[in-house]
């Protein structure tokens, strides 16, 4: 199983860069998981051109990758995480062997990035920094194969 985050920008904080990198260090044993990070256009004289700079990029980068789509978005489902990890799991059986999660730039993702992903995810209807949620959705992953696996982490 292979298990991307795609995401716009750069985490500049160690203290996230050092959790996400302890996920990553643990997803080892259930699947390969890396992050892919696009560079950022951040046009604030034009939003509209940032996002559609942004999400050319996500879609190229999608593309080549192959595999299920998810896009993390605030108007996304709400799962649990046992249901997320049912849902993961129905995938995989199903024969989906690449996982592809996108986190959308500052001011978003284009329409064609919503049509381009089989599922939108959203965690919350609160807004996080981009960064924070690389590592949320880093040990969410995580927590969702140690669930499917009978893990002792989420107890």
């Amino acid at each position: 199983m292979n298990v991307n985050i795609v995401c716009v920008g750069k985490v500049k904080e160690k203290y996230i860069l050092d959790g996400i990198n302890e996920f990553l260090k643990r997803m080892q044993s259930f699947a390969k998981m890396k992050i892919i990070e696009l560079k950022e256009n951040g046009n604030d004289n034009n939003r509209v051109l940032s996002i559609e700079k942004e999400s050319e990029e996500i879609l190229k980068t999608i593309e080549k990758l192959g595999g299920y789509n998810i896009l993390l978005d605030i108007q996304g489902k709400n799962y649990s995480s046992e249901e997320m990890a049912q849902e993961i799991e129905k995938l995989t059986v199903g024969g989906v062997s690449t996982l592809n999660f996108i986190i959308g730039g500052s001011y978003g993702v284009s329409q064609n990035i919503r049509e381009n992903s089989q599922m939108r995810l959203s965690f919350s209807k609160m807004t996080f920094p981009h960064q924070l949620m690389r590592l949320i959705l880093a040990e969410q992953i995580y927590r969702w194969f140690s669930i499917i696996n009978n893990g002792k982490y989420h107890k």
